[in-house]
């Protein structure tokens, strides 16, 4: 039985939060991120109805990062459908960091799931044959219920002077002839997507939507098939906080996209999207402050997906 939200359960979330976020420490492997502050922290709940409750910074806008991954997915899902996307990806938890390449150089050709770098930068390379850029911005803001969603440039300029790794992944992939796409094109769309300037609140708008099956929860309107929330929502479970997925799925037990920004978009089983925004990272690359109010609130409202 899940219990009512309150803005005094949020603001104590927020306390619990907040109170981690010194054990952490603020992504520097992209220049542009180490900018933010660290104590930063902002929690916002979209409930079913499409009200919201919320506390902290969640106006604050910042990069996206890997969060991303769950509106490429749905876009690649919507337009070329499950059998075709999961032709080029596996659907399975890495075990390795979201930037390895151990397992795709030795034990498989397609990256084991899209949350991962690597299989993203696949995915983005099929999108990338039919979609530019401005298409999936303006999706993201669609999915996000969040008009005002840019690009950030400083980041995407960033992004783009130290993304050599990224770029290995997809001339990796490119040398096993799995991407069929040209790299440099395809890796310059993903760092754009990594970029887009998000909020707390655009990420429980995007919450939301999937826990309502691709619905918005305000208009009514779909967004995107039942089927399709569906999926992107199981991998978040099963891959969407790196490889920190399997405890946190214990822990929080929320299905969960996490982005090294300090973003995680959360969607629950009882139709409410969360988003946080806490650039304060564990070694996992996981919103510290968001982990430890994660925790708090699942237990709190039993949002356990196997709490019954």
């Amino acid at each position: 039985m899940a219990y009512e939200l309150t803005q005094e359960l949020l603001d104590e979330a927020l306390i619990i939060g907040k109170a981690a976020t010194d054990r952490g420490t603020v992504a520097s492997y992209i220049p542009e991120l180490a900018k933010v502050d660290a104590e930063d922290f902002g929690i916002c709940v979209m409930q079913k109805d499409g009200s919201m409750l919320h506390a902290g910074e969640v106006n604050q806008r910042f990069s996206i990062q890997s969060v991303s991954k769950t509106i490429v997915l749905a876009a690649a899902i919507s337009e070329f459908g499950l059998d075709k996307v999961f032709t080029y990806v596996k659907m399975e938890p890495s075990g390795d960091s979201f930037n390895s390449i151990l397992k795709l150089d030795l034990t498989s050709n397609l990256p084991y799931n899209p949350y991962i770098n690597a299989g993203a930068i696949q995915i983005t390379g099929l999108l990338s044959k039919k979609f530019k850029f401005e298409d999936l911005l303006d999706y993201s803001k669609k999915l996000c219920l969040d008009d005002e969603i840019t690009l950030n440039l400083p980041v995407y300029e960033s992004e783009a002077a130290t993304g050599d790794r990224n770029r290995a992944i997809a001339y990796l992939l490119k040398s096993k002839d799995v991407l069929h796409a040209d790299c440099d094109e395809v890796t310059d769309f993903y760092f754009k997507m990594c970029s887009l300037n998000v909020s707390a609140k655009s990420l429980a708008g995007l919450g939301a939507v999937l826990a309502n099956g691709g619905v918005n929860p305000i208009t009514n309107e779909r967004l995107m098939e039942a089927e399709t929330a569906r999926i992107v929502t199981t991998l978040m479970f099963t891959c969407g906080t790196y490889d920190e997925s399997g405890e946190i799925a214990v822990k929080v037990g929320i299905p969960a996209k996490s982005g090294v920004g300090g973003g995680i978009v959360l969607a629950t089983k009882t139709g409410m999207g969360i988003g946080v925004y806490g650039p304060s990272l564990d070694k996992k690359g996981n919103s510290i402050a968001g982990i430890k109010a994660l925790e708090y609130i699942s237990k709190e409202l039993h949002l356990h997906t196997f709490e019954y």
